[in-house]
């Protein structure tokens, strides 16, 4: 079965220049609303987790990469503030993989990959119709760190694949034409979606008009998506 993979840096649903408000609810009705299959999110503050399933109509899979005020909806409130200002450190913010709902999954957790001491982050795997392994992560954008990082996302994910399973491995990278053997080529920034295992259509990167709204463009990243097959 074929499955259209997608990810996003929801840049904590801010636009680009940053604005005051939030424009969580219309990125995440954005990026799904065609209905792929896989959707891969990243920097989703931790008020919206609870709206992920309402907002998008699928399966949704969170993992939290750092902690902000509690509760959320406190959280949530603040920051929305001021948006532009006022993000993680606030709000704090997780990664999720939405699934749509016709698809048989189960998430098999999360893992740090970051150093002890570092900004958190982390790595989380879903398989899919029991034949695929979705890991979504977003490793560091300070320093050197970002290669180590990526060896222990794919060893987590590796560690959750049985022998003629598919495995994809996606998110915000923070690191250019990345090369990891027996994967598929990466895309052209630092957002990528990579597949080991199966057949993948060539990478998609959305134009900035199929991300803008009202005049606005959503999110400093671009959505990436490719087709595993």
């Amino acid at each position: 079965m074929a499955l259209l993979v997608r990810s996003w840096n929801l840049f904590h649903g801010n636009a680009s220049p940053p604005r005051r408000r939030s424009y969580l609810r219309a990125m995440v009705e954005l990026v799904t609303r065609d209905e792929p299959d896989v959707v891969c999110l990243q920097e989703v503050p931790m008020w919206g987790l609870a709206r992920l399933v309402t907002w998008s109509g699928m399966q949704a899979f969170p993992a939290i990469a750092r902690r902000g005020l509690r509760p959320a909806q406190l959280a949530g409130w603040v920051t929305r503030l001021h948006n532009g200002l006022l993000r993680s450190a606030v709000a704090g913010q997780a990664n999720a993989i939405l699934v749509r709902s016709d698809h048989a999954c189960v998430s098999l957790g999360s893992s740090q990959v970051s150093d002890p001491g570092a900004e958190r982050r982390v790595c989380q795997v879903v398989k899919v119709n029991g034949a695929t392994i979705v890991a979504n992560t977003h490793l560091s954008s300070a320093g050197d760190r970002q290669r180590l990082e990526l060896e222990r996302a794919l060893a987590f994910a590796e560690s959750h694949a049985d022998p003629g399973t598919a495995v994809v491995l996606a998110g915000d990278f923070n690191l250019r034409g990345v090369v990891l053997a027996g994967f598929s080529h990466p895309g052209p920034g630092i957002d990528h979606v990579l597949v080991r295992g199966a057949t993948a259509s060539q990478l998609v990167v959305w134009p900035q008009e199929r991300r803008r709204q009202n005049g606005l463009v959503l999110s400093d990243h671009a959505p990436v998506e490719l087709l595993v097959r």
